[in-house]
Parts: structure tokens; sequence; C-alpha cells
């Protein structure tokens, strides 16, 4: 789904910072989260920012020794986990910033670079739990789960698409879009 969503009334609101190709507006997203966890390489997007994640997960693999010294030696926690391991870093940031008491997460820089099945992925992270979102320029997706409703903000003219994922949605009600939807 491509839109913009508002930020939540509630809770805290993290923003989990991936090594693909940030847009200029990526950075607009961290300075307004109460949370900032980088996975590994998204460390460096974060250095690129001027910005100091608060946490930093993953196997160090991109970010390698220097840079993990360096983060921590400013004052960033440092998590780090074997290159062997059964998640992506960025899940093990998403886990990260859900046990620090996020219940928001926003990803950046989650596409782009080398690898398709890494964007692929990260796109699948969106049904790992509630309020999960991926942010790239000025589209938003996130998972809308059975019988949960969602308010969007935004302006005439802008996109709004639902895709169903899995089988068929069913009794899906929209208002003030161009094209209504009425239980289907």
């Amino acid at each position: 789904m491509a839109a913009r969503l508002g930020r939540a009334l509630r809770g805290v609101r993290a923003v989990v910072v991936a090594h693909g190709d940030p847009e200029a507006s990526d950075r607009a997203q961290c300075l307004r989260a109460d949370l900032i966890v980088a996975a590994d390489g998204g460390a460096l997007v974060c250095e690129r920012w001027g910005i100091l994640p608060q946490v930093v997960v993953g196997d160090m693999d991109s970010l390698g020794r220097e840079g993990t010294e360096r983060l921590r030696a400013r004052g960033a926690r440092i998590e780090a986990y074997p290159r062997v391991k059964d998640q992506t870093d960025l899940e093990l940031a998403i886990a990260a910033a859900r046990t620090a008491g996020a219940d928001e997460v926003v990803i950046v820089a989650a596409f782009g670079g080398r690898r398709l099945d890494h964007e692929i992925a990260n796109v699948l992270l969106l049904a790992e739990g509630p309020r999960v979102s991926a942010v790239r320029g000025g589209t938003t997706m996130r998972v809308i789960r059975d019988g949960e409703r969602i308010a969007l903000e935004g302006e005439t003219g802008d996109l709004v698409s639902l895709v169903p994922l899995g089988g068929d949605a069913e009794g899906v009600r929209t208002d003030g879009l161009r094209y209504a939807l009425r239980d289907e």
C-alpha cells in the first residue's frame, strides 16, 4: 500500500535504518523518531546524515571493527551477532526496536543496493508485527491485517494502492478515495 500514513499519537516511534539506497527524505524520519536503530551498515547511512543511532544491531560485516568501535565510543549501544545466523540484520534491528519498547517501527533505506533477495525479504518483514512500515521517499508501505481499521492522512491526488498478499482480501471498505470499495 502506498500513501502517507500519519504518526501514532501514542507510544514509542522507532526508525530502523537499513543499508540500502537512502532517499533524501529518509533523514527527516530519523529526526522525528524517539529511537533510532541501525541495522549494521545502516549506521554508515546514519553517519552520512550526521545522526548517531542509539542502537546498532547485526553481524557488523558492513560496518567493520573500526566503524563499530567508533560508534561505541560515541555512545551507541552495539548488539553484535555472529555472521552465520537465521535472521537478517534488519530482522534483528526490528526486534531490538520492539524490545526497547517501540510500538511503531518505520524502516528506511531498505531498498536498492546489490541484493534483490534482500529487498524482497525486507518487504516481507512488514508482516512481522503490527505497526511496521517501510518508507521510501514519499511512499509508505505497510500491511493491514484482517479486521484492522486505519485512517490515512494525505492530500487530494496522493496515490493509495491496496495490494492483497497471499490471496484475496475480503470485506475491504474505503471512503474518500477516487474508487471506493464497499466490502469487496
